[in-house]
């Protein structure tokens, strides 16, 4: 799949779909080639959660919370729990990296006919707890920003990991 953040159309839909693609696709770029044992090494002193497997599932997990917690009103089944908050960080050392990215896949996929199927303007059926309600449209942005500030750590460890920069 060629990686492009230039959507084929210009509407606002199709900008935000295709960042949020471009930013994921950029996620598993990071990965390619990349051993379990490599992907599992927290080599940054002050945050021993961060590894590129702890990345990759935390954002899966993300997309899972906002789209199917937050904007469906689905009861939340993810892996965290209030006495370990960073669940998904920490029980990813313990999944092959290629599983984590297959899952992370099947989520997006999901989650791409979810958006396809509603307005951007759409409410979520879960409120904050400010009491405030998003939309849609809130959704994908704050998706797109959270799974590029998290490339970006992605990009740091794998850098520090084999030297490999770029994608």
């Amino acid at each position: 799949m060629t990686r492009t953040d230039t959507p084929p159309a210009w509407d606002e839909r199709t900008q935000l779909t295709t960042f949020l693609t471009y930013v994921r696709a950029t996620a598993r770029a990071k990965c390619e080639e990349l051993s379990d044992e490599d992907a599992v090494k927290a080599i940054l002193p002050g945050s021993p959660l961060m590894t590129l497997s702890g990345l990759i599932n935390h954002l899966r997990w993300v997309e899972y919370y906002w789209f199917r917690v937050v904007f469906l009103g689905e009861p939340d089944e993810g892996p965290w729990t209030d006495e370990d908050p960073d669940r998904e960080m920490r029980i990813a050392v313990d999944i092959p990296l290629s599983r984590l990215l297959a899952e992370y896949a099947e989520e997006a996929a999901r989650h791409d006919e979810l958006v396809a199927a509603h307005d951007l303007d759409t409410k979520a059926r879960m409120k904050r707890s400010d009491g405030s309600t998003v939309d849609l449209r809130w959704i994908l942005l704050h998706l797109i920003e959270e799974t590029a500030r998290h490339n970006g750590h992605i990009d740091i460890l794998r850098e520090q990991i084999d030297g490999r920069t770029g994608d």
